[in-house]
Parts: C-alpha cells; sequence; structure tokens
C-alpha cells in the first residue's frame, strides 16, 4: 500500500518495523529535498509529508480506516542535513470518525529533527 501513491515511491518510503507499538518508516536522503543549500537542510514541507505519511500508515496498521488527513500539527526541532531520516510513529487514539497518530523523526544520528501528530478522518 506505501507504494501505490507516485509521491510515497519518490520519497522512497519503506517500512523498517510494524508492531502493536507501533511503525517505523525510512526515507533515504535525496539532494532534491534541501531547501536550504548554504545549510545543506530538508525542505519543512517534506517533513510534514513524512509526519504526515506515518501518522496515516500507523494508523492503518493499527486497523483504523483511515482516508484522509482531518488536521496537522509538526514540530521543527534542528535542521535535517543527512540522511536516511526515520519516522516512529504511535497511535494516540482509534475512533469511529476520528482517529490521531503521533510521530517522531529522527536523523542519521538520532537526534530528534520534526514531531507532529495527525488526525485523521475514518
Amino acid at each position: 500500500m506505501l507504494h501505490l501513491a507516485p509521491f510515497h515511491r519518490w520519497l522512497g518510503l519503506e517500512i523498517s518495523t510494524c508492531s502493536e507499538q507501533g511503525i517505523e518508516i525510512t526515507m533515504p536522503w535525496r539532494d532534491e529535498i534541501v531547501s536550504n543549500p548554504v545549510v545543506g537542510s530538508a525542505h519543512g514541507g517534506v517533513l510534514a509529508s513524512l509526519v504526515d505519511l506515518t501518522g496515516l500508515y500507523t494508523l492503518l496498521a493499527a486497523g483504523a480506516p483511515a482516508k484522509a488527513t482531518a488536521d496537522l500539527h509538526v514540530d521543527y526541532h534542528r535542521p535535517a542535513t543527512s540522511g536516511p531520516l526515520i519516522a516512529h510513529g504511535q497511535v494516540v487514539k482509534l475512533g469511529r470518525q476520528i482517529s490521531v497518530a503521533e510521530t517522531r523523526v529522527l536523523g542519521p544520528d538520532g537526534k530528534l529533527v520534526a514531531s507532529g501528530r495527525g488526525a485523521y478522518f475514518s
């Protein structure tokens, strides 16, 4: 399912682990995601997409019929300047109309680069 959308394939997303504790998705580094060539940091929209998609697939893996993002909040903690980026998703709430998941995105050094929470329509 992760490879159905062309954007997801372009990002190179791969599920590393999937368990009752959550899901881990890796995204390889691509020069095309750099928005600040002076710093060499990834565009915030790409990080937001990774948070959003990890939340969605976390809920789908837990059996929620998540279909679309209802709300998304992302915090940026430090520039992502290399990869791969590793996103860890956990279910917050499974609901009949809205389900919620949270995601933490780590750089290859294990440091937190972004985190967020998404609500998804069922």
